[in-house]
């Protein structure tokens, strides 16, 4: 499953809050896969997904994503380039392209919109699209972006 994957989520908060989530490690490690993601929000800054503690001790590398960051328009857009290093095959698939926006709505509520260009990248793009979740290896990016959905709302991630 390479291409193009496009997931859709409407929060319950305002863009300044999603953005937020999204981009800073104290946020951003709270859920989904619970690892810090950092991010130095200009063109060409680092992009450094950290493994979980869990993750480490089943021998994942302490950076399990890293990229860079293409295009940031706070608090409406990131475009960035994403490498999933957890093993040697989707490693090897190389860099690929993940875009957040974000669009403020009536009543605060914010449609998030993630586009995941996979390339040529199938062992990526059947992880993110959830298809191991049986395995233990989590539910991709709709697990990822309901879990955001629910911390933001009720304060609560899938783990609390």
């Amino acid at each position: 499953m390479s291409g193009r994957q496009v997931h859709r989520v409407y929060i319950k908060a305002d863009a300044k809050r999603v953005w937020e989530a999204i981009t800073s490690p104290e946020w951003n490690s709270r859920y989904g896969y619970r690892g810090a993601t950092e991010l130095e929000l200009r063109p060409g800054g680092a992009v450094r997904g950290r493994s979980n503690p869990g993750m480490i001790a089943a021998g994942a590398p302490q950076i399990g994503v890293d990229g860079e960051v293409i295009e940031v328009d706070p608090p409406h857009r990131l475009v960035q380039t994403f490498r999933m290093l957890m093993d040697p095959g989707t490693a090897a698939e190389g860099f690929t392209r993940l875009t957040y926006e974000l669009k403020e709505g009536k009543d605060g509520v914010t449609a998030l919109t993630v586009t995941h260009e996979l390339g040529d990248a199938p062992n990526l793009g059947r992880l993110m699209a959830g298809e191991f979740e049986e395995m233990g290896a989590g539910g991709g990016w709709a697990w990822v972006l309901s879990d955001l959905k629910s911390l933001l709302e009720t304060g609560r991630a899938f783990g609390d």
